[in-house]
């Protein structure tokens, strides 16, 4: 498990190229029969990919946890964005399509990925926070999620927000996630921006070309900075930062949040004229 440590805005608008990918850009979080990790310690946030091709792969607790398993007290959502994925959670056994959602609550002990199909292998990305009580284990499609239809398409912004695991969701101690889909034509997301100082975010930027890429800006309002994101690419968004972008061509994004508090209106907009 990779460990990313957080930083502080006074320092961070100091950083080059370099140090801003390093500090906040997770590059290679699928890779065949493998699990990626990254430990983030922006709300102890952990994310992680996982490619089981001819493996059955199994998650376990790394060092830097000091417990004896994963979830022993942290909760995690799956999402799929591959070819159908099983997941065993304690032997039981759950099949997931594409965009389809598993929330596993603190106290489970065994989680197992596997592909249904190796010429198809199932690509999962996970988020995990801490957790103080166990919720129910729950799968979603992203058909039966809260759906919320944003922007425009003369703003190039139209887009649905597929709420999954939230307040009015699929319930869990802190971690929120969703999907974000964009209509034919719209390339910008989160903008204008917003900020949560009570939160940070992560975003999986994913079904984009091999030369697409997207514009990630972040950094504060009076001081942007941006990544340059490919396809299957993560982001850490401290809750100092904003988090918005724009691809060169058609992307979706899965985001997830952790901290303080648990309403997904708890945000404080940035207006267009405080952008510089």
């Amino acid at each position: 498990m990779e460990i990313r440590h957080s930083t502080n805005p006074a320092d961070a608008k100091h950083y080059d190229t370099a140090r801003l990918r390093r500090q906040y850009l997770i590059e290679s979080l699928f890779q065949a029969d493998k699990i990626k990790m990254v430990y983030a310690h922006d709300d102890r946030l952990v994310i992680g990919g996982a490619l089981p091709v001819k493996e059955t792969l199994t998650i376990e607790a790394a060092d830097v946890l000091k417990t004896e398993y994963f979830l022993e007290r942290r909760e995690v959502g799956f999402i799929n964005i591959g070819g159908e994925a099983i997941i065993e959670v304690d032997g039981e056994r759950y099949a997931l399509g594409k965009l389809d959602t598993l929330y596993v609550g603190k106290g489970a002990r065994e989680l197992k990925l596997s592909s249904e199909n190796a010429s198809e292998p199932a690509k999962i990305y996970f988020t995990s926070a801490l957790a103080h009580a166990t919720y129910p284990t729950r799968k979603v499609s992203v058909q039966e999620a809260n759906t919320l239809n944003l922007g425009s398409l003369e703003s190039s912004n139209e887009r649905t927000i597929h709420q999954i695991i939230h307040e009015n969701g699929v319930q869990s101690c802190q971690l929120m996630l969703g999907v974000t889909l964009f209509k034919p034509g719209s390339v910008w997301n989160t903008m204008p921006a917003h900020l949560h100082d009570r939160r940070m975010e992560a975003y999986l930027y994913f079904d984009m070309n091999a030369d697409a890429r997207v514009f990630h800006l972040m950094g504060e309002p009076n001081e942007t900075r941006h990544l340059v994101v490919a396809n299957e690419q993560a982001v850490i968004s401290p809750s100092w930062s904003i988090h918005s972008g724009a691809g060169t061509s058609s992307y979706a994004f899965i985001w997830a949040m952790a901290g303080e508090n648990y309403t997904f209106k708890d945000m404080d907009a940035v207006a267009m004229d405080m952008l510089k």
